[in-house]
């Protein structure tokens, strides 16, 4: 008998339906696995249900309120005459304050014109004249929105904080680079450090510093170093072994092997260094504005705490300008790396000239701005944007925040999607029996990884019920995932769109480029402005920040594809919806299961700081402990979300034995 193949428009395709042996394994252990956890349950289940009931155990609750107020009374008793604080905690103080306070004073000294000058003309030396026109744009629009002192406050800030940054970064990372042991103990420290939100390293800080300028730069420290860290050991242990070894065979020591092999061959992971720790160091220098540190992060601190939209906004777009800056410059000079020194510039620009050039030619421009009399920018010159920002807010609220036909207003959205998804999903978190919460969790990151990881996120998740935390902790989660389902469900749609479109990409590029060089603060604004207060606003920042990341890896990821597996399901006749469902996506796993790991790390980082915004939760502890200097409430609910973090990247980040079979 005769049969006739269908075509491949109405059936699936043979090879991406049928799993390979491997694949086909893989999964037989995830059901193991489930079917395990599903025996343990159904034993376990009842006897706790039974002794210690639905909510989080009392018993099993540890008080530590107790002793952080004794630890906190003691460094505050001991702050001036102890010899840590004396001769150690305080002349690092003071070394900060006199640094910050001569770069401030130099820049007011060159003035507005030799400051434009030199960024301008340092930016044409180091990334091309497209990149200086933008940095003298950024500054001179600073100066007329009426900024020009705070931003030199956050510029004086952000050199000092970055040039310490990098310093500890790279003596870490050069460490860990050349020592598997140190390593070995720095990626965790690390891996923690980069989970923990900002907010989390503000409290501490002020302890032991107080409030300031002190505070702040040593909290923008720790924050932007580890990415410094993680580069220089990820360079340098990546360091080509050939070269290395035709280095070592003419007898170079170790020493010269670093400066002259492995170091050079890391120029590139060093600049990215630089570049990643300049962009998370600008974040957490608004953030810090909230214990102490002037300039532009401040302005909007205070404009967000009454509701003044202009004003913030007044502050936040020369924020968003610097960081554009200081990220175009920083990889400029990463692709020119290598490249004619002369492309970076004019001809007459290059070598030792280039720099003695600026230099004078700065120094030339401060001379006429002190001889025109105006060190800053003048008042005349500035423009009042607050005004009308707040005017067209004050419109917006009469017109857009509810009773628009159809579509309804933006506060009909913020109380829909709070009553139809936030509260849902947090009442049935904080209904859900804590032993129910632990399994699933356990579930969860034993199918994607091995059994450290399970054990590792289930440990996480505990510490938050022992810490008495677990209510708010699941509310805070409930933001989490409501906001992360938001962010993919657009991300993943626009990623696979952009895949598909080049001039969709296009248009996108630089839009994503300025959403991902915007600090996590300024992202308040626009959802202040569109829905007040509350947990949903905090929920739509979340998204918005989160969104250029997800939908950046989801596009890469699809046009990595290998284009051998295309061309076959195309030349079987698959349709463009069956190549992508069949064929891209499965191919494209671990970038899009890296996008919802990113996504879940981003959305957790903004959820907390909404708590400026009515997001309540564990937010609000962080922001009451540092307003009231409450280490117990703040820190322990800096520690829970440190844990949640933990806990969610281990539930949506396969571990490599996971992906090659071991460990299971």
């Amino acid at each position: 008998m005769s049969t006739t193949t269908p075509p491949m428009a109405t059936r699936p395709l043979n090879d991406a339906q049928r799993p390979g042996p491997l694949r086909a394994l893989l999964q037989m252990r995830a059901l193991s696995k489930l079917l395990l956890l599903v025996i343990a349950a159904a034993v376990l289940a009842p006897l706790l249900q039974a002794k210690y009931g639905a909510a989080w155990p009392s018993s099993l609750t540890v008080d530590v309120s107790g002793p952080l107020g004794k630890t906190s009374d003691w460094i505050i008793d001991n702050r001036d005459s102890h010899w840590l604080f004396v001769y150690f905690l305080g002349h690092l103080s003071n070394a900060v304050v006199i640094s910050v306070r001569a770069v401030y004073l130099l820049l007011l000294a060159l003035g507005w014109t030799g400051v434009t000058a030199g960024v301008t003309l340092l930016a044409w030396r180091v990334a091309g004249l497209r990149i200086a026109v933008t940095a003298l744009i950024s500054f001179l629009v600073s100066g007329l929105l009426g900024m020009w002192v705070p931003t030199m406050q956050t510029f004086a800030l952000m050199v000092v904080a970055v040039a310490v940054s990098v310093v500890v970064g790279a003596l870490l990372g050069l460490a860990a680079g050349l020592s598997e042991r140190l390593f070995r103990i720095l990626r965790p420290v690390l891996d923690t450090m980069q989970v923990l939100p900002a907010f989390a390293y503000l409290l501490p800080v002020v302890l032991v510093f107080g409030i300031g300028v002190p505070a702040a730069l040593l909290a923008t420290v720790i924050y932007a170093a580890p990415p410094m860290a993680r580069l220089t050991a990820l360079g340098l242990r990546g360091a080509d072994a050939g070269v290395l070894e035709a280095v070592s065979s003419l007898g170079a020591t170790g020493r010269q092997r670093l400066l002259t092999a492995r170091l050079p061959l890391a120029r590139k992971e060093l600049l990215l260094g630089v570049n990643q720790t300049i962009m998370m160091a600008l974040g957490m220098v608004v953030i810090a504005s909230m214990i102490g540190a002037a300039g532009l992060g401040d302005r909007v601190y205070q404009a967000l705490a009454s509701v003044d939209v202009g004003a913030a906004l007044s502050a936040a777009i020369p924020i968003v300008l610097l960081a554009i800056v200081m990220d175009r410059t920083t990889a400029a000079a990463g692709e020119r790396l290598g490249a004619d020194t002369a492309a970076a510039g004019p001809k007459w620009l290059s070598g030792w000239m280039a720099w003695a050039g600026v230099a004078v030619v700065t120094a030339a421009f401060a001379v006429v701005g002190r001889l025109s009399g105006s060190l800053i920018w003048p008042d005349a010159w500035a423009v009042d944007l607050a005004r009308p920002v707040n005017d067209f807010k004050e419109w917006m609220v009469d017109h857009l925040y509810s009773g628009v036909p159809v579509v309804g207003g933006t506060a009909d959205w913020a109380a829909h999607f709070t009553d139809w998804v936030l509260n849902p999903l947090r009442d049935g978190l904080t209904a859900l029996p804590w032993y129910a919460a632990l399994l699933i969790v356990a579930a969860l990151a034993w199918v994607i990884g091995t059994w450290r990881t399970a054990l590792t996120a289930v440990l996480a998740m505990a510490a938050i019920g022992v810490l008495g935390v677990w209510k708010p902790s699941m509310n805070t989660l409930s933001q989490v995932l409501a906001a992360l389902a938001v962010t993919l469900v657009l991300g993943f749609g626009i990623g696979v769109l952009a895949a598909g479109s080049k001039r969709l990409e296009a248009i996108l590029r630089p839009v994503l480029d300025v959403m991902q060089t915007m600090p996590q603060f300024v992202y308040l604004i626009p959802v202040v402005a569109l829905f007040a207060v509350g947990r949903a606003p905090a929920a739509a920042a979340a998204v918005v920040y989160a969104l250029p990341a997800v939908i950046r890896i989801t596009t890469q990821g699809l046009r990595q594809v290998d284009p051998a597996a295309m061309e076959s399901a195309q030349s079987l006749g698959a349709t463009r919806w069956q190549m992508l469902r069949q064929v891209q996506l499965p191919l494209a796993r671990p970038a899009l299961l890296l996008a919802v790991n990113q996504g879940v790390v981003m959305v957790l980082a903004v959820v907390i700081i909404g708590g400026l915004v009515g997001g309540g939760a564990l937010g609000y502890d962080v922001v009451t402990g540092l307003a009231t200097g409450d280490l117990g409430l703040g820190l322990v609910a800096g520690v829970a979300i440190v844990c949640l973090g933990l806990m969610l990247d281990r539930v949506t980040q396969p571990t490599e034995r996971r992906t090659t079979g071991k460990g299971a």
